[in-house]
């Protein structure tokens, strides 16, 4: 779903032509937003926009002395989705007052004492517990009524399932993904779509609606795999049972529990019952603005989401005595950061493909400074808002940082309407098309072949065994190939020719790229090995390339002249693996990119593998955890080193299972036990090797 730009009309004009038919106008918008935003885990509008039109709205509201029923100003939320139980709160969850004025926030606190905390960016979520134990959890819903989704509850990373307090205990928090989550799950979830052939975007625009979408699931078993955390911000109540002995019940009755009237008291509690607790500091007038600023300090490396700041009332009486709004208390208000924003130029606007075929615009304009740094770059995320934007090179926009981290444009006073959407990817020159997806236009590469969809063969072409690439990790590598920067393995080898711009991109600067260039230099001096290796040839990893290598001296050019017949006779390659080579040696495409490869490589020959009595000729397995060597890749390389060979499964041909937990029930100990193989630890294998031990 996406706002048509013809909704969004000028204010002041619609507003002095006739408030009341504006009034309906924002109050049909801001729903539209609402009900994708709480409904349907979707953005059709930015924060600064929604902020900046729900702030007309109550300015009209206030000069008419009209209210509309369907206002956002007097409802909370929108209607929760049809899928999950419902279950309608003990109490109305209201949302806060908020300001944006420093001022504003110290002169409502006044003489009160108070406590300032982060305004995470998830999902409210309300816990139950009874007996101890988690009895119920319950989204915030509309206010009223949210869903159940306890079972997802429960494989959250850190509510306890069970506390000390024996009583019912009713608590509120913010279910969120950290930032660092949000990258990695975006990426496994690309993966995964490529893997099922689905080109269609599957990434999350925000860790919000990731979070939103992974505790709103019907299996708990997706909920787990999402890293979502929970940080209590209000306790509702805490019953102690009838018959408890506490100082501050009755004997034989049920009753609160006393926390003498201090809601830092009910934090407290909270995080003796092993709760984290959304990170707060204790204010008064004099200090709240020092606090303000180290809280805008913190945010802008803070790994949790956050869209501003709460202030809350310490005193719990007095607190409770304003009363409420007819949707917000008034013991508590949000504080949300003053948006910074700064115009610019356009320069240009850059598409860049993803491993989906989705191709992302990003605007590039002359660096501004906002919240501290220096921003030149802003995602625009789709079509439909490039359109919505009415974007045009050589526009004046105005941009900002979303909740002090993610640059946006906020608007365009140009509106000049002149970009033209490309009509061929930007990576492989392929047709593109755009494609209507969740209500909103994006643009697709259609090409099968395109190198962006092959992320994971460059990943595989850089690693460890491989080509040994340090920084190409596979953000770094879409980011570049996203780019145009690389379309085929040589590239790599010519990136200093984008120095400047790589030298631009977020995550990166001089030093970053000077490591990754010195890397690459340095992996020009390989093996034949290590280059059949990167190549990706299925079924031929670094075993079956040591091989191949072995049998033909490290000589690529018979490697790739022999036939399957004749590779099949080696010994551990088979008939499989033996077309898989000669059919990727056959392709004239895979012949010349291994060319330009080779072009831009120095092929060392491999050393003449070391000899020991008690490894060479002999077959290992390795199972388990290793202690003395980094991975069991490590290992493995060691063993080969040496003249012996690794094998990934137990046979008659095995002649020692290397396994540091001898006494394990695994199926490889269980194997060898039946095969009578010797199983080993890794101290034992390091005395055969050395001679000290009996054999």
């Amino acid at each position: 779903m996406s706002i048509d730009p013809s909704e969004m009309k000028s204010s002041a004009a619609a507003e002095a032509a006739d408030p009341n038919a504006r009034m309906k106008e924002l109050v049909a918008l801001l729903n539209k937003a609402s009900e994708a935003y709480y409904a349907k885990d979707e953005e059709i509008m930015t924060n600064f926009e929604y902020d900046k039109l729900y702030d007309e709205l109550v300015s009209l509201e206030k000069k008419t002395g009209v209210t509309l029923t369907n206002s956002p100003t007097v409802h909370v939320g929108y209607a929760s989705v049809d899928e999950l139980p419902k279950r309608r709160h003990e109490k109305p969850m209201l949302s806060l007052d908020k300001t944006k004025s420093r001022e504003e926030l110290r002169d409502w606190l006044g003489d009160q004492e108070g406590l300032l905390s982060f305004k995470l960016d998830g999902l409210t979520v309300v816990l139950t517990y009874k007996e101890g134990k988690l009895f119920e959890a319950v989204t915030r819903g509309n206010g009223e009524i949210g869903e159940v989704i306890t079972q997802n509850a429960r494989v959250f990373e850190n509510i306890p399932l069970s506390i000390p307090f024996q009583g019912e205990l009713i608590l509120r928090g913010e279910a969120v993904i950290r930032y660092s989550d949000f990258e990695k799950i975006n990426e496994k979830l690309e993966e995964e779509a490529v893997l099922a052939g689905d080109l269609e975007d599957v990434r999350y625009k925000n860790p919000r609606n990731l979070c939103s979408g992974s505790v709103r699931q019907l299996s708990s078993a997706v909920t787990a795999k999402r890293h979502v955390h929970f940080f209590a911000f209000s306790l509702v109540s805490a019953v102690l049972p009838a018959g408890a002995q506490d100082s501050s019940s009755l004997e034989g009755a049920a009753q609160q529990v006393d926390f003498h009237n201090s809601r830092e008291q009910q934090f407290l509690f909270l995080k003796q019952q092993g709760f984290d607790v959304v990170e707060y500091h204790r204010v008064t007038r004099q200090t709240i603005m020092d606090r303000i600023s180290y809280f805008e300090e913190k945010i802008r490396t803070y790994d949790i989401p956050s869209d501003g700041l709460v202030l809350l009332l310490d005193d719990i009486a007095y607190g409770d005595s304003l009363g409420t709004t007819a949707k917000f208390p008034r013991n508590a208000i949000a504080f949300k950061w003053a948006d910074d924003t700064q115009e610019t130029t356009l320069r240009e606007v850059e598409w860049s493909a993803s491993r989906t075929g989705l191709i992302n615009p990003v605007a590039i304009f002359d660096p501004v400074e906002l919240e501290g740094t220096t921003v030149r770059r802003a995602s625009v995320h789709n079509v439909s808002i490039v359109r919505q934007l009415k974007l045009g090179i050589g526009d004046r926009i105005l941009v900002f940082k979303a909740n002090m981290i993610i640059p946006q444009i906020a608007e365009n006073l140009t509106k000049s309407d002149t970009l033209e959407i490309p009509a061929a990817c930007p990576v492989c020159g392929g047709r593109t098309e755009i494609r209507a997806m969740n209500d909103a236009q994006s643009l697709f590469c259609i090409n099968p072949e395109c190198p962006a969809k092959k992320i994971k063969a460059f990943s595989l072409f850089v690693s460890r065994n491989a080509m040994n690439i340090d920084g190409l990790s596979e953000m770094t590598l879409e980011k570049l190939i996203g780019r145009g920067f690389i379309r085929e393995f040589a590239d790599i080898y010519h990136l200093d020719r984008h120095a400047g711009e790589i030298m631009q991109m977020e995550g990166f600067g001089k030093k970053s790229y000077d490591n990754l260039a010195a890397s690459i230099e340095t992996s020009r001096d390989t093996t034949a090995r290590r280059v059949l290796t990167a190549l990706g040839i299925p079924g031929i990893g670094s075993s079956g390339a040591k091989l191949l290598c072995e049998h033909y001296q490290d000589n690529l050019q018979a490697i790739r002249k022999a036939g399957a017949g004749e590779l099949s006779l080696i010994d551990g390659i088979g008939p499989v693996l033996a077309q898989n080579a000669a059919s990727y040696f056959a392709d004239e495409k895979n012949r010349e990119m291994l060319d330009r490869l080779l072009a831009e490589l120095r092929i060392q020959k491999s050393a003449p593998a070391a000899q020991s009595s008690f490894v060479s000729g002999k077959t290992f397995v390795i199972t388990g955890a290793v202690h003395h060597y980094e991975n069991r890749d490590a290992l493995k390389a060691y063993i080969e080193s040496l003249g012996g060979k690794v094998s990934g499964s137990v046979s008659k041909k095995t002649s020692y299972l290397i396994n540091n937990d001898a006494a394990s029930n695994s199926g490889k100990n269980q194997k060898a036990a039946i095969l009578g193989i010797p199983v080993i630890s890794e101290d034992r294998f390091i005395e055969l090797c050395s001679g000290k031990g009996n054999q």
